[in-house]
């Protein structure tokens, strides 16, 4: 074994072994044009033809491939021996000469062969090959995206577990519980554990094409997976969920779904015909009742229904025996039979007394009702109200689903996607450029966030705050249209094609952590009421052509409707990476959550890479803990490679500081946005004063 963990073994097991000698000499060569470096005693030893002009070995391969190969030649012999070199029958070196005391070494790349043949054709002397090495080349797909890893770091943290799930899960092997293609996570199998609900981050793992998380205590609606467009098998069995949600008839290339053994209850929803690959349906073992829609009466779908109270695709319900509910005999007191005739009239009053009670109560439940309805029936249609509001909020701004497709040309052009769903350039008829954001997630969480967005960018206006345009509110589109910013997200300059063709400079870093510190000091202090955007991110800050910088996304935002109010107790929401520690263990959400939030943003600035990778040592994979020891002493080799050279020291200094102190584990040793806003705009202060003095020759 050598440096390289490479064995190199003796070739007797190779024909033709019996043709060759087998000689060894104490000569050393100078192996600098060789980038293998074998070690020497491999190269002092070599296998020469004795009596033939041919010199051949077959090797069997471990199957159909593409396979590199190295061929090394010493010149271990007193004569210069030249001779053909092929490959399989293929000449790829003709009159090929080894010259006395000095090394050399061919390269052959063969691609599909399951077979190699290497021989060597006499020309002058006898043929003679020191040692070779034969590789099959594998492909190395790229790492899997930073949102799908983020996503399924939030989905192992709540389960309690470690699920071993560490560096990238598609190579160089795929992650317990997963399978990939290529670096796309297509499968994800969590059955038996304890999850209890399907958060919103399983709707990021949007290259999923099977799901199953079967026997994993799932309680209630059906949620968190209409952006999975991709799923193929969904299997939700042997839980207690109870209702079907709104989201399934988004899964369009959806073949199989299992709902087996749960507590589904009333009737099975006509969207779910709609899904025009379905072919297994499997409703076993439920609390389902009533006529199956007709929309699922076809001879591509398989339904199993058995174990349910009725169901049929017969509008006249389950048969004679059970179309109706059974007649029951009223129940009387029995009274000992006497020998006087009264007991015959006891019945009869008993009877009549019975009847009359059941009349006092139907007609008395009717007029219940009817007063019922009365007194809320203008709060029954809770989403007539919501829509009635939002319209309130903004009436010229509201779009007809037809009139989006317009503006889109039919959702032609996509220029983002993600877990609420894809995001389509479009054009007002003014000329005016948008961004269409459109809704996959239908569920009550996913019109909780739609109508939270609505309802906030409606009340505030800031240069540094993403614009809304309109909005589309209909039955199945759920849209929002934004003023168009056609210099993408930061995290596109700083990780995307963006950062490859043109790297930020530090003073245009700067004064995009100005400008988005100046959107969040605006919520925080500026609006009534306060606002908390809780997904502060690089994703979620815009740019304009000049790389203006503006705040987006506000559906998980909160307000603080109270004056003296210290936080918001909510579930957690988030990013991985970006979340609040604090906010993460207790539940109450403050301002200085996203605080912590943009001082990770800040950190990405100024070291140039993700909140969380999958690649170095385990201690680097953290943004925060790996590059906050460094900054704090004052060590700025963590710093972005491609801005070396370019900032002044106190305008890094300054910078560093604060975003250090913005993601103390202790919130309240965070400072407000405002003070973070201050220093930032002190550090592009100092390093516009330094190009400037640069460009003068000072």
């Amino acid at each position: 074994m050598d440096p390289y963990d490479r064995i190199w073994n003796g070739d007797r097991s190779f024909i033709p072994f019996h043709a060759t000698t087998g000689f060894k000499i104490q000569n050393s060569f100078n192996q600098s044009n060789i980038v293998e470096k074998p070690p020497a005693a491999v190269l002092q030893t070599g296998r020469v033809l004795a009596r033939r002009n041919m010199l051949a070995y077959n090797l069997p391969l471990e199957g159909l491939g593409d396979y590199y190969i190295i061929l090394y030649f010493a010149g271990i012999l007193p004569v210069f021996p030249s001779f053909d070199v092929f490959i399989n029958g293929d000449l790829v070196k003709s009159n090929y000469t080894i010259k006395k005391s000095e090394t050399s070494v061919l390269y052959v790349t063969r691609k599909g062969i399951s077979t190699l043949n290497i021989t060597l054709r006499s020309i002058k002397f006898y043929p003679h090959i020191n040692a070779f090495e034969v590789y099959n080349m594998v492909d190395i797909p790229p790492e899997a995206s930073s949102t799908t890893v983020s996503a399924m770091q939030v989905i192992q943290q709540s389960t309690g577990l470690d699920l071993g799930w560490q560096d990238d899960p598609c190579s160089p092997f795929p992650w317990d519980h997963i399978l990939c293609e290529g670096n796309l996570v297509t499968s994800l199998a969590l059955s038996d554990i304890n999850l209890r609900s399907i958060s919103p981050t399983f709707g990021d793992l949007l290259d999923l094409k099977t799901l199953d998380l079967h026997n994993t205590s799932l309680a209630g609606e059906i949620q968190n997976l209409g952006s999975l467009q991709s799923l193929a098998k969904l299997n939700l069995s042997f839980n207690q969920l109870t209702s079907f949600g709104e989201e399934l008839e988004n899964l369009i290339n959806l073949q199989i779904l299992d709902l087996e053994n749960n507590n589904l209850q009333g009737v099975v929803p006509d969207s779910l015909g709609e899904i025009e690959n379905l072919h297994l349906l499997n409703l076993e073992n439920n609390n389902l009742q009533g006529p199956l829609p007709q929309s699922l009466n076809k001879d591509t779908i398989e339904i199993r229904t058995s174990g349910n109270l009725c169901l049929t695709f017969s509008t006249t319900g389950c048969g004679d025996a059970s179309s109706d509910p059974p007649i029951v005999a009223p129940q009387l007191i029995t009274v000992p039979k006497r020998k006087h005739h009264g007991q015959n009239h006891l019945a009869v009053i008993l009877g009549t007394v019975g009847g009359s009670t059941l009349a006092i109560f139907l007609i008395c439940l009717s007029v219940f009702l009817y007063n019922a309805k009365i007194r809320y029936g203008a709060g029954a249609s809770h989403k007539t109200r919501e829509e009635t509001d939002m319209r309130n909020w903004s009436a010229e701004k509201v779009f007809t689903y037809k009139e989006i497709k317009v503006a889109t040309n039919n959702f032609k052009e996509i220029i983002g996607r993600g877990g609420f769903g894809s995001v389509y350039l479009g054009r007002l008829p003014n000329g005016k450029s948008v961004a269409v954001k459109v809704r996959f997630d239908k569920s009550q969480l996913g019109v909780d966030s739609f109508i939270n967005e609505i309802h906030l960018l409606s009340k505030i206006r800031h240069q540094n705050l993403v614009t809304l345009e309109g909005f589309c509110h209909e039955s199945k589109h759920q849209i929002l249209v934004y003023e168009y910013l056609p210099g993408g997200s930061l995290a596109d300059h700083l990780y995307g094609t963006n950062s490859l063709k043109a790297p930020l400079s530090w003073i245009r870093r700067l004064k995009i952590a100005v400008d988005a510190a100046k959107g969040l000091d605006y919520l925080h202090n500026g609006s009534e009421p306060r606002i908390i955007h809780r997904d502060v991110k690089c994703s979620n800050i815009l740019l304009d052509m000049d790389l203006n910088a503006k705040v987006c996304d506000f559906g998980l935002s909160k307000q603080v409707t109270k004056e003296d109010a210290t936080h918001v107790t909510t579930v957690v929401k988030g990013t991985a990476g970006y979340l609040d520690p604090e906010y993460y263990s207790t539940q109450q959400l403050t301002e200085k959550s996203d605080v912590y939030s943009f001082g990770v943003v800040l950190l990405e600035l100024i070291c140039g890479r993700e909140p969380l990778i999958h690649s170095g040592t385990p201690d680097s994979f953290n943004l925060v803990l790996w590059a906050k020891p460094y900054l704090q002493a004052g060590a700025f080799e963590v710093v972005d490679e491609s801005i070396h050279g370019t900032f002044d020291l106190e305008s890094m200094k300054k910078a560093a500081f604060i975003a250090v102190k913005s993601v103390e584990r202790d919130a309240s040793q965070r400072p407000p946005i405002s003070e973070v806003l201050a220093e930032l705009k002190e550090a592009y202060g100092i390093q516009l004063r330094f190009l400037e003095s640069c460009r003068n020759g000072n």
